[in-house]
């Protein structure tokens, strides 16, 4: 058996962003006022999630004086932070529970024709991806920052077949029958 291979852990997917036509979906925008002597100043938040509806996907915040302007920095850096999930005939490869802050989310592989149960933050981030079948539940917080996160995190702790293979550096029908 040769293991003279590299396995990269699941925190390194890291993906450049050349050749990609990324679509930005805006997940939430929150006016924020800020109090002073003289008078209340708003800014504004927003969540943005990019992706390439084909594996590869990203979150950022951006934060401005004008919706638009928060936006398009939200749109850059989520473009800074795109990784690679493994999807599977058009689902995930296996059911996954991952936690952010006060966020708890479950999603689970479902079958041709079920599409994407689920609410929120979360749909945005599975449709970006481009899963197209899957069960998904947010338990806990409805902060959409920490579901975006913990969404991300759930996403990032997947593994399809031809990885865990290398990993363990057995062959494919090994992984499926023992």
């Amino acid at each position: 058996m040769d293991l003279n291979f590299k396995v990269m852990p699941n925190s390194i997917r890291k993906v450049k962003t050349s050749d990609l036509e990324l679509k930005d979906r805006l997940v939430s925008i929150q006016r924020v006022t800020k109090v002073t002597k003289g008078g209340r100043t708003f800014s504004f938040s927003a969540i943005v999630i990019v992706g390439n509806e084909d594996g590869i996907a990203g979150h950022g915040l951006g934060k401005a004086n004008e919706v638009t302007t928060a936006i398009a920095k939200g749109i850059e850096d989520a473009k800074k932070n795109l990784i690679k999930i493994p999807i599977v005939n058009g689902t995930i490869p296996h059911e996954q529970i991952a936690k952010y802050g006060g966020a708890k989310v479950f999603i689970k592989p479902a079958s041709y024709g079920t599409g994407v149960k689920a609410g929120g933050a979360m749909r945005a981030v599975l449709e970006s991806v481009g899963v197209k079948n899957v069960l998904a539940k947010s338990k806990g917080s409805s902060n959409p920052h920490n579901l975006v996160k913990a969404t991300f995190a759930a996403l990032l702790e997947l593994r399809d077949a031809f990885t865990v293979a290398q990993h363990r550096g057995i062959f494919m029908d090994k992984v499926f029958n023992g």
